[in-house]
Formats: C-alpha cells, structure tokens, sequence
C-alpha cells in the first residue's frame, strides 16, 4: 500500500472460511477448486454479491493439479460472482493468502479498483501424483508420434520401475527437512523447553472449543460437507496427555516437538472482502479494519536461519513503518497547526 497519505484507504468488510479439517479426513474426496468455491460463496452471501461484478479476485493453493492452472477465475464463478470478474493464481508458499491481499489491497490503494477477494485453499487430500521422467517421455514420445509403428515403439521402453508414483513431497528441496524437522533445529536453537510448547497447544485447543461454544465464529465459518467445527480441535486433551507424547521429529534428547504440539496436516479454504471506503459505504458493508502495512522478508535457511524465522522480520519492517508513519503525521499536524494565520487586514 501507499504509505504516503495519497492513496486510498483499504477497508477490510469481512470474510469467511470453511471448517479446517485433518487431511484424508472429511473432505478426502474434494478438490481444491470446491474448498476454494465454498469458502467464496461464504464471502458472496454474506455480503449479498450474488451475480456482481468485483475489480479482481486473487488467491492460490502450494500445493495443486495442472488441472487447476486457473482456479481463481473457475472458483469464483462457481461461488456465484459474475463471469465478468478477473481472477488470478498466485503462489508464496506458506504466505500465498497474504500475498494476494497485499495484491488486492495495493490495486485498492492505487485507485486501480474499488473492491476485490482475496483467499486461498490447501489440501493434502486431493495433492497431485504424477509418474516419473521416464514415463512422461515414453508418453510424449507416443503423443508426438505420426505413424502406427512410431506411436508403438515407444512403449517398447517401458519397464516396471514407470508405474511407481511420485508423490508430491512435504520436504524443503534444498536441505531435504520437512517443516518439523526444521522447526525442531530452531527450537533447540532457541531453547525453547518442550514445556512451554505443550502449554501453547493446550491453550490453543482449550480456546478454540471455548470460541466455538461462545458463538464467536458463527458469522465466520461456513458449514461445508456437513461439518460445522474444525475437526483439529482436541476437546478432551490435557497438559498431562500432551506431555505423555514422544517427539516424532528427532529421537534425541534434546527433542521436543511432538504430534500434540506440531500443527497437523490440514484442508482448507478462506477469503475475504477488501474494498475501498467509498465501495463500501455506498454498498451499506460494514467496515471492520484496515490494512495498511504489509511486508515480505526471506532468509537464509540453508545454512543460517530457521525455515520459517522470515515472518519475525517481516513483522519488524511494518512496526518500523508504523511507528515512522505515526512520527510523520504527527510533524505535519504539529507543523500545520503551528503555521500562524493569515492576516484580515
């Protein structure tokens, strides 16, 4: 966004999710195109956008079939939004959902458009298995082919090794860890005691049901094949249970991540509506925040950081220019209110 006062000011109305669920749990059988579409209709029928036509609808998945080289544009349609609304894919990782609010928010900020969707989905459920090189070769080969005998000898190479899948890996190619296993290096590294992080579980279960129960998430959270809670949610654990569990990502006695204190692997869906204060006000829509500062930072985890130690810089830049936009206001108000008037005579 403009930190300089000449943009426009971006409103955040509102958003809405489906229920977070384990992977190969309830929704082992949907597509990322069908969370992706729930979680859009959730944002189109509470804010009554049934058949409208918006400045733009960005969002992503990491991990997601060829088949859905454009699932923006085809979730959007099937969420209702009008045909007429661009939409495009977007991709960073972890950050993919930020980033296409950053994306949204700046066009707002830029007066390019007056209202868009941000969002994004996940799903280890429908992730993609593909064959090997060898036997995408023998195929294209085939595929290229303009004769009988040239479509036939290419299957002549085939051998048994061709039809082991490779599954997409859940592991950072470059240091070949997944994210536990990283994420217990940074731990170690920080002495952060296993204690501590069975606490943080036990409170993060304990306030989750507590905000179910409370009603907090019923304008949120869209029930979607027939599931109206997170089913990540453990009801019944206790520090004593959590504390039980063995670590799962290093066997040493240093270790202190375990499956009770490691986020579990889960499908998903989410988006919301930012806009800009004109949009909404003429639209009658609520206006619950604003975005106004938004960073991204990148570190060297192959042989310095932890693997997910970016956000903590990323965060510090935005306090900074917080902290810099405020003390900039703050002299211009003092500066003009200091400014003697003008005479009458």
């Amino acid at each position: 966004m403009l930190h300089d006062g000449r943009g426009n000011r971006v409103a955040v109305v509102g958003g809405s999710r489906i229920p977070f669920c384990r992977s190969h749990s309830i929704y082992k059988n949907c597509s990322n195109q069908e969370l992706m579409a729930a979680a859009l209709s959730g944002v189109v029928n509470k804010f009554d956008l049934k058949g409208q036509t918006l400045g733009d609808v960005a969002l992503g998945a990491v991990i997601k079939h060829s088949r859905d080289w454009n699932l923006a544009r085809e979730s959007l349609i099937d969420a209702g939004l009008s045909p007429r609304t661009p939409g495009v894919d977007l991709q960073r990782a972890c950050g993919t959902s930020l980033e296409a609010c950053a994306m949204i928010a700046n066009k707002i900020a830029l007066g390019q458009i007056d209202s868009g969707i941000a969002g994004g989905t996940d799903s280890i459920s429908d992730a993609p298995i593909v064959y090997n090189d060898d036997y995408r070769a023998i195929m294209l080969d085939v595929f290229r082919a303009r004769s009988v005998l040239q479509r036939i000898l290419p299957w002549f190479r085939l051998r048994p090794s061709h039809f082991k899948p490779l599954f997409p890996g859940v592991t950072e190619p470059r240091t070949g860890l997944s994210m536990g296993q990283s994420m217990e290096i940074t731990a170690q590294e920080w002495d952060v005691p296993r204690e501590h992080q069975d606490q943080l579980a036990l409170a993060s279960h304990v306030k989750a049901a507590a905000a179910y129960d409370a009603g907090w998430y019923e304008d949120l959270v869209v029930p979607f094949m027939d599931c109206e809670e997170d089913n990540n949610i453990r009801r019944d654990t206790t520090f004593e249970k959590l504390a039980a569990l063995k670590p799962v990502f290093d066997k040493s006695e240093d270790a202190t991540m375990t499956a009770g204190n490691s986020t579990p692997l889960t499908d998903g869906a989410a988006a919301v509506l930012l806009a800009s204060e004109d949009w909404a006000r003429k639209k009658n829509l609520p206006i619950e925040a604003y975005l106004t500062f938004v960073k991204v930072s990148a570190v060297n985890f192959i042989n310095d950081e932890g693997l997910l130690m970016a956000p903590v810089y990323a965060v510090r830049k935005c306090s900074e220019m917080r902290i810099y936009a405020y003390r900039t206001s703050t002299s211009t108000k003092f500066m003009r209110h200091s400014q003697p008037r003008p005479s009458l005579h």
